[in-house]
């Protein structure tokens, strides 16, 4: 009886540590708000339609902002709280991870790793993403997010719990094979959120500051995935497509081609 309560009282210490406040508890937190905080503002465009801004969505038609709205903040909250308890369950193991709350790392240490973990994600989630798309997975899991035709920010996460869980795992996995610290882990799941957000967004836009990042072709690489449901594979990097295949989705090289050979919108004087 006794090695049963002091069994008992490690395990409860565990969840009593500091780590597990900040690294799950918070973490949590911080994703749910910065996915909130990125996409709310994109969906607020969609649902306004503003006539300036028409010619930049993607496939050129009305987002269905209303008929998603609710369910995509069902599906958020849930697979969220699946989620958790996901790391509920597995923080025993996941505390080995070796993610900390020690001494700050330098800044340019913390960008190198988290340049590492925006590469490292993106090509697991290629292939985790084409995996997905055979066809007991398509089925049964991914094609829960592909009742999506045309996104909008807040169907970033409108998807089966499953797949959820999938791509949060991938999330974790270069802030623990570096033993990051935790406001690094932060960083990198902000980012993270703003790519789920701006991926989905449904305009193009050329003045999007994400457009910054090196490499990045924009929302129209993953929402041409949306509406052909086959190619774009990768979450950020259009690069792993070519690389790996030919995997582009139809259409999307011809699009890209007359985006850059657009002229430049004249601005046209109020009647």
């Amino acid at each position: 009886m006794n090695g049963s309560i002091t069994s008992l009282d490690g395990i409860l210490a565990m969840y009593q540590e500091e780590r597990f406040f900040l690294i799950a508890i918070c973490s949590t937190l911080l994703s749910i708000g910065a996915f909130l905080v990125f996409a709310l503002p994109w969906t607020w465009v969609a649902y306004k339609n503003p006539e300036s801004l028409k010619k930049y969505r993607v496939q050129g038609k009305e987002l269905p902002v209303k008929r998603w709205f609710a369910p995509s903040l069902q599906r958020f909250a849930i697979n969220n709280l699946v989620s958790f308890l996901g790391v509920l369950v597995a923080w025993p193991v996941f505390r080995l991870s070796g993610i900390h709350t020690g001494e700050l790392p330098a800044w340019y240490v913390m960008v190198g790793q988290i340049v590492f973990f925006i590469v490292l994600d993106d090509f697991l989630y290629y292939w985790m993403h084409r995996a997905l798309h055979t066809r007991w997975l398509y089925k049964h899991v991914h094609s829960v997010h592909h009742r999506i035709t045309a996104p909008y920010a807040l169907t970033g996460n409108y998807m089966h719990a499953v797949e959820f869980m999938l791509t949060s795992t991938l999330v974790l996995v270069g802030p623990s094979l570096v033993g990051a610290h935790v406001v690094t882990l932060w960083a990198w799941i902000v980012f993270r959120q703003l790519e789920a957000a701006d991926g989905h967004s449904g305009y193009d836009v050329p003045w999007n500051p994400a457009l910054l990042i090196p490499f990045y072709k924009g929302p129209a690489y993953h929402d041409f995935h949306h509406r052909r449901f086959f190619g774009n594979y990768a979450g950020f990097f259009a690069y792993l497509d070519k690389v790996f295949g030919g995997t582009w989705s139809k259409g999307y090289e011809e699009y890209r081609r007359a985006q850059q050979q657009r002229p430049e919108p004249q601005v046209q004087p109020e009647p």
